[in-house]
Parts: C-alpha cells; sequence; structure tokens
C-alpha cells in the first residue's frame, strides 16, 4: 500500500492562510548570517512568554512563596520545561502544516467535534480576559486609586490601542510587548534587590522535594502553578504568528524556521520562567520569612510589601508591573480570539468587533464581582479564571501531540521517538493533575 504524502494528512483543504492580513509579512534574509535570521525570527516566542506571566500566575506564585519558601521554585521550572516542550510543538506544527492549530483541529475533526473544541477554547480565552481585566484593574486601584468598577470600563479602551498597533504592523506589536516585558523585568530586578533572597535555598528550591506531593496543601498550590503557567491559547497563538515570518515554504526553509524559532520561544519562555520564579522568590524572601504565610491575594501582597521592605518604591514597581503584564497579555490575548474564531469556522470578522465581543464577554463578571462583592470579589474570579483554563488545558494540548506525531501530517518533521514519548508523557500528567483539580474543585 503507499504511503500518503504529509500534505493531504487532512480531512480538508486548508485555503486561507492564518491571519492573512500580516502573513509572512516580516522579511527574513536569506543571507547565512546566524544574528540576522535568528533577530529576524525574535518576536513571536515574546507574545508566547507573555502568557506565561499573565496576572493569573501572580495569586498562585504569591501563595506558594509565602506559604512554602522557595519550596515550589521546582514546579515553576518543571512547568516551564513542559511549557518549551508544548511551544515548540506548537510553532512546527505552524510551520510544517501552514496551519494554526485550530485550522488544524478544524481540517482533521468532523465539524460536530471541531465546534465543541472551538466553544471550549472560546471560554478559555474570555477567562483569560477575565484575568488581564482583574490584573489591569487592580494595577489602575493601587497606582492611581481608581475605584474597581470604573477600571473595569477604562479596560474597554484598550480595544483602540491594539486596532491602532494592528494598523502598523506586526513588528509594532512585537516592539510593544516588548517594551512592556521590560518593563516587568526591571520592576522585579528591583524588587528582588531589595528583598535580599538567600541564593542557597533557592537553589535547594530548584530540585524536586518529595514533600510537595506529600502535603496536600503544597500539592494543591503546585497544581495551581501548573495551570497557571501553560495556557492553552498560546498553543494556538504560537501556531499561527510564527507564520507572519516570510522564509522559504521548502523542506530546508521550514527545518532553518524551526530551528530559530524554537530558539526565540526557548529563551523567550526562559525569561518568564525568571518573572515567574521572581514573584515566588519575593514572597518567599518577604511573607514566608516573617511568618506571614497565609498571603495569597495581589493586594494583601502589595499592602505588605512597602513595610516589610522599607521602600515606597517597592509598592509602586509592583502594581506598575502588574499594569504591564495586564495589558500584555490583553495583546495577545486579542490574537488568540481572532485565530481561533477565523480558525475554527472559516470565517472572518473585524478585528474592534471580536476583540470588544471578547472584552464584554469577560467585563460582565467582573463588573458584577467588583459591585457586589468589591476587591475579594474580583480577587475570587481570578481563581475561578485559572480553574476554567486548567480544564481546558487538556483539550488543546492532545491534538497538538497527535498531530505533529502523525507521519502522514508532518513527513520528514514528524517528532521523533524521545520527543513523541515526552510529549505524550506530559499530556498525561496535565490530564491527571487537571481532573485532581476538578474533583477537589467541585467533588470533594
Amino acid at each position: 500500500m503507499q504511503k500518503k504524502k504529509y500534505s493531504i494528512g487532512w480531512r480538508n483543504e486548508n485555503k486561507h492562510p492564518s491571519l492573512s492580513e500580516v502573513f509572512s509579512s516580516v522579511s527574513v534574509p536569506k543571507q547565512k548570517g546566524i544574528w540576522r535570521k535568528l533577530f529576524a525570527f525574535t518576536g513571536p516566542g515574546l507574545l508566547i512568554a507573555v502568557g506565561y506571566m499573565d496576572p493569573g500566575n501572580w495569586a498562585t506564585d504569591i501563595a506558594g512563596g509565602a506559604k512554602f519558601g522557595y519550596m515550589l521554585l521546582s514546579v515553576i521550572f518543571i512547568s516551564n520545561f513542559f511549557a518549551i516542550i508544548l511551544q515548540h510543538l506548537s510553532l512546527k506544527l505552524g510551520i510544517v502544516c501552514e496551519r494554526d492549530l485550530a485550522q488544524a483541529c478544524r481540517d482533521h475533526y468532523p465539524p460536530f467535534i471541531s465546534f465543541i473544541l472551538w466553544i471550549l477554547c472560546e471560554i478559555a480565552i474570555s477567562a483569560c480576559d477575565l484575568a488581564e481585566i482583574i490584573g489591569s484593574v487592580l494595577a489602575l486601584k493601587l497606582l492611581f486609586g481608581i475605584p474597581i468598577t470604573w477600571g473595569v470600563l477604562i479596560t474597554v479602551i484598550d480595544v483602540f490601542i491594539i486596532l491602532f498597533f494592528q494598523k502598523k504592523g506586526f513588528r509594532y506589536i512585537e516592539s510593544v510587548v516588548a517594551a512592556l516585558i521590560f518593563t516587568i523585568l526591571v520592576c522585579f530586578s528591583f524588587e528582588i534587590i531589595n528583598s535580599k533572597p538567600e541564593i542557597f535555598p533557592i537553589l535547594k528550591g530548584i530540585i524536586p522535594n518529595p514533600e510537595i506531593i506529600k502535603n496536600s496543601h503544597s500539592f494543591y498550590i503546585s497544581i495551581g502553578i501548573l495551570g497557571a503557567t501553560v495556557m492553552p491559547h498560546n498553543l494556538y497563538l504560537h501556531s499561527s504568528i510564527i507564520q507572519t515570518r516570510d522564509y522559504p515554504r521548502t523542506i530546508e526553509g521550514k527545518k532553518m524556521a524551526i530551528k530559530y524559532a524554537t530558539i526565540d520561544s526557548t529563551l523567550s519562555l526562559s525569561l518568564a520562567f525568571f518573572i515567574n520564579a521572581a514573584i515566588l522568590i519575593i514572597s518567599a524572601a518577604t511573607f514566608h520569612k516573617v511568618g506571614l504565610t497565609e498571603v495569597a491575594d495581589i493586594m494583601d501582597a502589595h499592602k505588605l510589601l512597602t513595610p516589610i521592605l522599607g521602600s515606597s518604591l517597592a509598592g509602586i514597581f509592583f502594581a506598575l508591573a502588574l499594569l504591564a503584564s495586564g495589558q500584555n497579555s490583553t495583546l495577545t490575548g486579542t490574537l488568540a480570539g481572532q485565530i481561533v474564531m477565523e480558525g475554527f469556522l472559516n470565517i472572518k470578522f473585524k478585528p474592534w468587533i471580536r476583540r470588544l465581543i471578547t472584552r464584554l464577554i469577560a467585563i460582565v463578571p467582573a463588573m458584577i464581582a467588583s459591585i457586589i462583592y468589591g476587591e475579594k470579589g474580583t480577587a475570587e474570579l481570578l481563581i475561578i479564571s485559572q480553574i476554567i483554563l486548567s480544564i481546558q488545558l487538556s483539550f488543546a494540548i492532545v491534538p497538538l501531540v497527535y498531530f505533529t506525531g502523525d507521519s502522514y501530517k508532518m513527513g520528514p518533521f514528524v517528532n521523533g521517538p524521545i520527543l513523541n514519548i515526552s510529549a505524550w508523557l506530559i499530556t498525561i500528567i496535565v490530564v491527571l493533575l487537571n481532573l485532581f483539580l476538578l474533583y477537589d474543585t467541585f467533588i470533594s
């Protein structure tokens, strides 16, 4: 029996490029200069890294550091390793098959299954948008004293900011994201220097400790860290935005693209690891050190940082980093929403309509919670949003690992045995942990 070509390993033909308005719009130099090519591919990884340092990560990292000191640093490290593997698969799918993950699902599964996956993904993106709103709203209150309710309304304005940069070109969006990440990096570098953490306990914390599993509370927070770190919408996003690069759509061209895109992704996610680890280290060095082990809230952490560190700038930098994190996540969430809707449904909406719909879906619960419950309500919504993201994660990982392990679809780029086994082990771990989280949340 003759083996099928990988180009026809799909139920449907993909007729439209992902993000057609910016598809293949960023030039890649044809010369063999390594640094010039690496610079050309730098950008998508930074957009992906944003999802790994969004406001949803803050609560779990703060709680983990305050309660258990540096012990859960190993969980952040392992989660980041999972993310590096999964994002590599995502960019590889986009480069080899010239489909984003949403288009791949549409072209592989029957319409009913594809529709269910789309609904689940839309719910997850709305949950992610909710976390972004809450982070930005809390930052506006901390920096300028703007009431929570007004802050929720102000976040609608970012729709027009995003539209402005989208019209300028994709490199402008990447530059804005890079500037905001640099802001977060500077802020947390200041916080770490002022918190004076202990080096050897930090190094010890990176090594996995059996106590993490034995202690039910640390195990629960660990699952929260994993769920908040590996973001499902990032898998759809990366498989699309990597196609903005104008590399040769040949075997050699795709090999080159995978190589440089993986370097970009890995370096960017290493930066995300530093920032997530910094949040936990600061929490451990300030709150856990003085016995404040119950701090698990962004607002409480902000209130306590200044008196403990003895610097008024500590709280300001903390809030500024939170605002940059929320706005950064908004940019990538916008793109992910567009990619998912266009990919699954094969239809196009004007970007401002798509963004406004997503933002309104997230604003309604945020507004209700802020009016009825105030800050406490928004903090609880932040936790709920992370649970929703954790649930949806499995429905994004399983298709991704399956597609990239299929020789009909990937041809010579199919996952090797070691990568394939590693990817399925990560998938099984994520699925089991999320099942445990669901059981613990709704049944026990």
